[in-house]
C-alpha cells in the first residue's frame, strides 16, 4: 500500500504534530514525511527528529512584510517533501490566496473553537468572556478565509464553574489531539465526512 504523504507546519512546541506523528503508524493510511516550522527555536523541530521525521526551517523574519517571498520559500521546502496532504498544527502565520491555492483541497488546520464561533486568536477567553457552556475545537479544510473552511471535525468539552483561559485550553487540548489524527485519517482515506467527539 502506497502511503498519502504528510508535512506538517508548526510554529512552536508541536504537541498536534506529535499527536499527528504518532498515529501514523501500522494500518494508518499516512506517514509523516515532513515537519517545517517558521521559527529555528520552534520546540516541535527538535520532537519530530526524535521521532526520525525530517525538518526544515523558513524563518519568516528576514522577509519583513514581504508575505509573497515568504512563501514562496515556504512552498520550496514543502513542495521538495512532495507532500499529498498539509496539515497546519498550531502553525501561526496567516497565508495568502495564492499560497492557499496551491495545496488547495489537500490542506487541513485545527482551532481552539467550535467554528464558525471564534475565529482568530484568544478563542478561550472569548468564550468565557461571552458565558458559553461549552467549547471545543475544530478541525477544516483551508481556505483563503480564516478559519473558514468546511468543517472535518469537532470535539467538544465544557466550560466548568472557575475556568480560567489556561484551564479550558488545557481541557481543549486534550481533546485535539484525539480529533485531529481521527480527522487525519478519514481524510488520507478520501473521506470528508466530518467526525464528531462529544
Amino acid at each position: 500500500m502506497s502511503h498519502r504523504r504528510v508535512a506538517i507546519l508548526i510554529s512552536g512546541g508541536g504537541s498536534n504534530m506529535v499527536a499527528l506523528a504518532r498515529s501514523m503508524t501500522g494500518d494508518h493510511p499516512a506517514r509523516p514525511v515532513l515537519v517545517l516550522a517558521n521559527d529555528h527555536a520552534a520546540g516541535g523541530l527538535a520532537r519530530a527528529a526524535e521521532m526520525g521525521i525530517p525538518t526544515a526551517v523558513v524563518d519568516h523574519r528576514p522577509f519583513g512584510k514581504d508575505r509573497a517571498g515568504f512563501e514562496v520559500e515556504l512552498a520550496a521546502a514543502l513542495d521538495a517533501a512532495a507532500p499529498d496532504i498539509v496539515a497546519l498544527a498550531g502553525f501561526m502565520r496567516i497565508l495568502t490566496a495564492p499560497f492557499i491555492d496551491r495545496y488547495r483541497g489537500r490542506m487541513l488546520n485545527i482551532h481552539p473553537s467550535l467554528l464558525p464561533k471564534y475565529r482568530g486568536l484568544h478563542t478561550h477567553e472569548r468564550a468565557l468572556a461571552a458565558g458559553e457552556g461549552e467549547h471545543g475545537c475544530t478541525v477544516h479544510e483551508v481556505t483563503a478565509d480564516l478559519d473558514d473552511g468546511p468543517v472535518l471535525g469537532q470535539a467538544r468539552v465544557p466550560v466548568l464553574a472557575g475556568d480560567t483561559a489556561e484551564t479550558l485550553a488545557a481541557r481543549v487540548l486534550v481533546m485535539e489531539h484525539r480529533l485531529y489524527p481521527a480527522v487525519l485519517r478519514r481524510f488520507a482515506l478520501g473521506d470528508r465526512t466530518p467526525v464528531f467527539l462529544p
